[in-house]
């Protein structure tokens, strides 16, 4: 004869033979239990990947920005000097609006580049100078040469000043500030969520972690724009082609 299996049950009714794995799983509500810390660390390397390319992409964009503006100052300076082997009258039109150019970048156009844009008196400029420079009355091979050496130089400006647009354009897609924001308050948040309740010492560490949050926030703000804010690009570049205008015999 077979024996059926047993039915006895357990715990007041549940047949033994259907308990599963689950029914012994004891349960994670601590706030340091495996369940809090897997979603605590997962939140906070969301957040770090985010910082990450918040902070990553605009400091490498204002780091060529840098680069760039001393390109072109560069490249006004040489085409001042270049000038000065033109016809003396036409040697003092292209240094002056080589002087007027850079003074406009340095003073009147840096500021509307917070806005992302370039102020287009500054093409205009240089539009006429180019313009002007291709009509003057030369007569020798040594003032032609001379010509084609600042007009060079002033494809270069044009080159700069285009990566400048650029640059000043190209600010954080907005999602990633938001996604930084949200990120940091869910890793302050989350502790007290998983019904953590911080005392004594613990809250100043807490306190802590979360100035750690409002820099790291307020550094990719200050940075989202290359040419403002305390870590932005700034007129250096011009002002020391400035000075070496006056060097210039």
């Amino acid at each position: 004869m077979f024996k059926l299996p047993s039915t006895r049950r357990r715990d007041g009714g549940q047949d033994e033979g259907h308990r599963t794995r689950h029914d012994d799983a004891p349960l994670d509500d601590a706030p340091d239990g495996p369940t809090a810390g897997y979603a605590g660390a997962m939140l906070s390397a969301l957040f770090l990947v985010v910082f990450a390319i918040a902070v990553i992409v605009p400091w490498t964009v204002a780091d060529s920005a840098r680069q760039n503006t001393y390109a072109e100052a560069q490249a006004l300076t040489e085409a001042f000097w270049a000038a000065g082997d033109l016809p003396e009258t036409d040697a003092l039109m292209v240094r002056g609006a080589l002087r007027e150019y850079t003074a406009f970048v340095a003073d009147a156009e840096w500021a509307p580049m917070a806005e992302g844009r370039l102020d287009e008196a500054g093409w205009a400029e240089l539009d006429a100078l180019r313009h002007d420079l291709g009509e003057l009355p030369l007569k020798d091979r040594d003032q032609i040469d001379a010509r084609d050496a600042v007009d060079e130089q002033l494809t270069t400006v044009f080159a700069a000043r285009r990566q400048r647009a650029v640059d000043a354009g190209a600010p954080l897609p907005f999602g990633v500030l938001v996604l930084t924001v949200v990120t940091a308050g869910l890793v302050l948040a989350f502790p007290v969520l998983s019904g953590a309740r911080p005392r004594g010492r613990v809250r100043l560490t807490y306190l802590l972690m979360a100035l750690a949050m409002a820099v790291s926030v307020y550094l990719v703000f200050s940075i989202n724009h290359t040419f403002t804010g305390p870590l932005g690009v700034g007129n250096d570049a011009f002002r020391t082609a400035q000075q070496e205008f006056a060097r210039v015999p």
